[in-house]
């Protein structure tokens, strides 16, 4: 979903820019608490991972690529924090090494593809821990919904700032229409992925899985429903 310069307005990407930075710069605070021995390697291999997706793309608007977006994998495994920190970075380095999605655009595809995806993909966790105990079942189908949504916020988030500062010559309908139609099968894709992945991990090494570690200190607290 990277988007090119020129697609959104000065004004309203200035805009996104400051989101952008005031968000890492918060998740940058706050992941440090969350590094050690477990979470340091998993957060480059995450990043080394949404790197290599992301590069495979293909148009859905002038100026603008449909492809996956790898925030809820990377907040399943590392949290929400590093999650952010790791996909900012790969599209620092898309942009600068790759002039994939403007430099001008850099807070808006930060703020749509890593801000947005990860604190959703966090809060569906927190609702989902409350309530079920995990099992491979219901961590295969907790992951595939948590990328999906994920996805279809941080495509929502694009229409949003398109209709706030949006320059090409095409309805805020239409926009939205193939926006979140190219989205919602993205969305699939990468809840398979990003379930296949995290349940893969879950089976040998629970302890690297953030979502798995949330659900244990919850327990610790209070009893909850099985799933």
């Amino acid at each position: 979903m990277h988007i090119s310069d020129g697609i959104i307005d000065a004004p309203v990407s200035i805009a996104f820019g400051v989101v952008a930075v005031a968000g890492v710069s918060y998740a940058a605070k706050r992941a440090r608490d969350d590094l050690d021995d477990r979470t340091t390697p998993m957060a480059g291999l995450v990043a080394a991972f949404v790197f290599a997706v992301q590069m495979l793309n293909f148009p859905v608007l002038p100026g603008v690529s449909g492809h996956l977006l790898g925030g809820a994998l990377a907040t399943l495994l590392v949290g929400p924090w590093l999650g952010i920190l790791c996909v900012a970075v790969v599209l620092l380095v898309q942009g600068l090494m790759f002039a994939d999605g403007g430099l001008t655009a850099l807070g808006l595809n930060i703020t749509n593809m890593s801000i947005v995806t990860s604190l959703v993909a966090a809060g569906l966790v927190v609702l989902l821990v409350r309530r079920y105990r995990p099992s491979p079942r219901s961590i295969w189908a907790a992951a595939f919904a948590v990328a999906f949504v994920s996805v279809l916020a941080g495509a929502s988030t694009f229409v949003l700032e398109y209709a706030l500062g949006g320059t090409l010559s095409i309805s805020l309908a239409t926009v939205a229409k193939l926006q979140l139609g190219y989205h919602v099968l993205i969305g699939v894709g990468e809840g398979v992925i990003t379930a296949m992945t995290v349940a893969t991990v879950a089976a040998t090494r629970p302890d690297l899985v953030w979502a798995l570690r949330r659900h244990a200190a919850r327990e610790k607290s209070e009893p909850l429903v099985p799933a």
